[in-house]
Order: C-alpha cells, then sequence, then structure tokens
C-alpha cells in the first residue's frame, strides 16, 4: 500500500502546483487500481479540464466509482452532476439521492446542498429520492 500512497501523494502534488498532466498520468493508473482519492482527483481534472479536455461524462465516471466506494467528496460531487445535469441527465431526485449519502457520513457541505435541492422538491419527491 505504501507506494500507492506515495504516488497519490504524487499525483497531488503535481495537481497542486499546477502540473495537471503530471497528474493526469499519475491519478490514471491509481483510478483504475480502486484508489478512491485518484478516481475522485481524476473525475476533478476531467471536469475542470486541467490537462485534458473536459470529458463531463468520464469525470461522472470516476464519481461514480468513488462513490460507490463510499467516498463522500465524490458522492457529493456526483450530486452536483445531478442538479446541474453535468455529464448525465439533470435529476434532482439523484441529486438528493447522493447528497443524503454524503450528508450521513457527516458532509456539512453535502447536507447545506440537500436542504437547498430539498426546496425545489415536492413530499413526494424526496419521499422518491429517500428511497434511492
Amino acid at each position: 500500500m505504501k507506494p500507492v500512497f506515495g504516488k497519490l501523494e504524487d499525483a497531488v502534488a503535481a495537481f497542486d502546483a499546477g502540473d495537471y498532466q503530471k497528474a493526469f498520468r499519475l491519478f490514471k493508473p491509481l483510478a483504475e487500481q480502486e484508489v478512491t482519492e485518484a478516481q475522485a482527483g481524476l473525475a476533478f481534472v476531467y471536469f475542470q479540464s486541467k490537462g485534458v479536455p473536459e470529458d463531463d461524462a468520464k469525470a461522472v465516471h470516476w464519481y461514480r466509482k468513488a462513490s460507490e466506494q463510499g467516498y463522500a467528496r465524490a458522492q457529493q460531487k456526483l450530486g452536483w452532476s445531478y442538479l446541474l445535469g453535468k455529464g448525465v441527465p439533470e435529476d434532482n431526485l439523484q441529486a438528493y439521492a447522493w447528497m443524503s449519502i454524503a450528508a450521513a457520513q457527516g458532509s456539512e457541505s453535502a447536507m447545506n446542498s440537500r436542504g437547498t435541492i430539498k426546496g425545489s422538491m415536492t413530499p413526494a419527491q424526496i419521499a422518491e429520492a429517500q428511497n434511492l
């Protein structure tokens, strides 16, 4: 595991230094090895067009993989993707559901976002989203 974290730290350092192409090259193999932080990092690179062409669908793919492994930050980003219709069709039910999952893990930001989404939903929609 230590080499993975060393590589992850290198990827984060490259990203923070603005060397997005290097960060992408380091994030990608780690993301493929199911390292959730690398999956989320790779998704962010795709969403923000940092060193690669913007590709919202690929970003959502990587956020979903990290989300399914329980990574709260990715769950929140996936919720935002559904809320804004970036890389997926706009869907407040899915947005609310993913924000709820992240909020259940203690993400205050997701709790706040969920509250905002809730304001535009009917009670029936909220119940359906909670079932998701």
